[in-house]
């Protein structure tokens, strides 16, 4: 297994974290760390919300989802010879889930809070969790019909 360059504790929250997140790529945030050109390494991350969504049916947590803690970002990461504005080829190796965190969630939000352009198609508020292996939403009756493939 690759060495993990940034690691998350999913029973803490970002902001607790020993290495800190970011929500923005801006160059006066420093490097988590600089890797040779052709190194293979882990990156693990917390989810958009920084843990606010939880595995279950209710979709509260996704209303009630604090926007002002969004948009968490693991790294930035160097490569050693880059210069900004280098173009860079990165191969994704791998994605999946953490161990301790076999599942994922997709919702649709209120404009108020955070929503996008499905708001004005799908007037019905809701949220899936889903685990690996199952191939509809995970005991979501609120977005019946609704596939997701993991």
């Amino acid at each position: 297994m690759p060495k993990v360059a940034f690691h998350t504790n999913l029973k803490t929250t970002p902001e607790a974290a020993e290495i800190k997140t970011h929500n923005r790529w801006h160059p006066d945030i420093p490097m988590t760390e600089t890797f040779k050109p052709g190194a293979e390494f882990r990156v693990e991350c917390f989810d958009w919300t920084g843990g606010q969504i939880a595995p279950d049916d209710s979709a509260n947590d996704v209303r009630d989802v604090d926007l002002t803690k969004v948009h968490y970002l693991s790294g930035p990461f160097g490569v050693d010879g880059a210069e900004p504005g280098d173009l860079m080829v990165v191969d994704l190796l791998d994605i999946g889930y953490l161990p301790d965190s076999p599942w994922g969630f997709t919702g649709i939000f209120a404009k108020e809070n955070g929503g996008g352009f499905l708001v004005d198609l799908l007037k019905r508020r809701g949220r899936g969790a889903v685990q690996p292996g199952h191939r509809r939403n995970h005991g979501s009756e609120r977005l019946r019909g609704c596939a997701i493939f993991l």
